[in-house]
C-alpha cells in the first residue's frame, strides 16, 4: 500500500513532487508491504499458552517415550519371527565367511551391504537399532556386526553428500568440503580400527562392557550418564577457563588411564613382569577395584520398589529366577524350535550360578 511516511531532511526523497515539509518533519509517499495472518498454523500446541521451554520439554518426553518404545517392539517382533529355520538360515546367510585365503573378504562385503542399506534408507540410526536386537538374540554375531556397523557410517555419508550437490553455484565449493570431510574421516575409522585384526578395539570394549552390565544392570545407565553428559560437561568446563587448565588436568588423568590399561594388560598376559604389589588391584580399597560395593549401595537404595523394580532389585531377581524355573518346566514338555535361544538360556543359567557363587565367596576382583 502506499503510504505517507516521514523521513529525515538529510534523506533523498522518493520524486520531488511528492515530497513536503510541515515544520521540521519532511514527509514522503512510500509503498508500504504489510503482512496479514489470516490463519494460525494447525499442529499440535497451536491454541496453547504454554512457553516454548515447555513445549520443548513435552515433544522431548514424548520422543524418548515413542523411540524406547519402538526399540522394545522390534526386539519383541524379532524374537517372534526369527526362530527355528528362519533363525538358523539367517545366522548362516549372514555369519558365512569365505573359504581361505578369501576370508578377509566377507567383512568388507558387510561394510558394502552396511552401506548400501544405510543409503536405502539415509539414516544409520535406523540400520544400526535393527541389527542390534538381532545380535542380542543371536542371529547375527558381533564380528560380523561390526563391519555392517562401520559400513552405515560410510552410508550415512552420503545424505550429507546429496545436501551439498543441491546448494547453490556459490556455496557448492565449501558444502561439498565439509560433507567430503564426513566421509573421509569414516573412512579414516575404519582404517585405524579394522584391517588389522588386533587393532579392532570396539569388539573387545562392547564384550567386556556387555559382560559387566549383564551382571550389574544400572552399569549401562551410568555408562550413558558419565560418557555422553558429565564427561563432555566436564570437558568443555575445563575449555571455558583456558588451555593452561585444561591440559594441566586432563593430561595426568589420560596419563593415569593409560597407566591402568597397560597394567590391567601385563596383569593378565604377563604378571612375573610386573612388581609383586602391582600384580593384582588387592592393595586397593575394593570399591576402587570392583564394583560390587557400588552394586549393594544401588541395590540397596533400590529395595523400597518392591515388585515394581522392573528387574533391579535382588527380591525381583529372586522371584525372576523362580517364575523362570517354572517356565523351563512348562518348556521341557513343549517343542523349543529356537536351538539357539535354547543355549542362550542354558549359559544364562550358567553365568548366574557362577555370580551366585561370587556373591557367597565374596571375592570379586575386577580390575579398575
Amino acid at each position: 500500500t502506499l503510504q505517507n511516511v516521514t523521513i529525515s531532511p538529510s534523506e533523498n526523497c522518493t520524486s520531488p513532487d511528492f515530497c513536503w515539509t510541515e515544520g521540521n518533519v519532511t514527509w514522503t509517499l512510500k509503498n508500504i508491504t504489510e503482512t496479514e495472518y489470516i490463519s494460525k498454523c494447525q499442529h499440535l500446541f497451536a491454541n496453547s499458552d504454554l512457553p516454548d521451554l515447555a513445549i520443548g520439554l513435552i515433544l522431548l518426553a514424548l520422543s524418548l517415550l515413542v523411540l524406547c518404545s519402538c526399540l522394545v517392539m522390534i526386539v519383541k517382533l524379532l524374537n517372534s519371527v526369527l526362530k527355528g529355520q528362519v533363525a538358523s538360515v539367517i545366522k548362516k546367510t549372514i555369519n558365512t565367511d569365505f573359504p581361505f585365503p578369501f576370508t578377509w573378504l566377507a567383512g568388507y562385503l558387510a561394510m558394502l551391504a552396511g552401506a548400501g542399506m544405510t543409503f536405502v534408507v539415509q539414516s544409520s540410526s535406523v540400520f544400526t537399532s535393527a541389527i542390534t536386537p538381532l545380535v542380542g538374540i543371536g542371529v547375527i554375531s558381533i564380528e560380523r556386526s561390526y563391519p555392517l556397523t562401520l559400513g552405515a557410517n560410510i552410508g550415512t555419508t552420503t545424505t550429507a553428500i546429496l545436501a551439498a550437490l543441491a546448494s547453490p553455484g556459490s556455496t557448492l565449493k565449501y558444502s561439498l568440503q565439509i560433507a567430503l570431510c564426513h566421509f573421509f574421516f569414516n573412512i579414516s575409522g575404519i582404517i585405524l580400527f579394522y584391517p588389522i585384526p588386533y587393532t579392532r578395539l570396539p569388539i573387545r570394549m562392547c564384550k567386556t562392557l556387555g559382560n559387566v552390565t549383564a551382571q550389574y544392570r544400572w552399569f549401562a545407565i551410568f555408562y550413558l550418564l558419565v560418557c555422553f553428559f558429565l564427561l563432555p560437561l566436564f570437558v568443555f568446563g575445563l575449555s571455558l577457563a583456558g588451555w593452561a587448565v585444561l591440559l594441566g588436568v586432563c593430561l595426568p588423568l589420560f596419563a593415569l588411564f593409560i597407566a591402568v590399561v597397560v597394567i590391567n594388560i601385563m596383569q593378565k598376559r604377563r604378571p612375573e613382569k610386573l612388581p609383586e604389589k602391582l600384580q593384582n588391584w588387592d592393595f586397593l580399597p575394593i570399591w576402587m577395584h570392583s564394583l560390587e560395593p557400588w552394586d549393594n549401595i544401588i541395590m540397596a537404595s533400590l529395595a523400597f520398589c518392591g515388585k515394581h523394580c522392573c528387574g533391579f532389585c535382588k527380591c525381583c531377581k529372586v522371584n525372576a529366577e523362580q517364575e523362570g524355573a517354572k517356565d523351563k518346566q512348562i518348556k521341557t514338555t513343549e517343542v523349543y524350535e529356537n536351538t539357539m535361544a535354547m543355549a542362550d538360556e542354558e549359559r544364562g543359567g550358567r553365568r548366574a550360578a557362577a555370580v551366585a557363587s561370587v556373591d557367597k565367596t565374596g571375592t570379586n576382583n575386577t580390575a579398575l
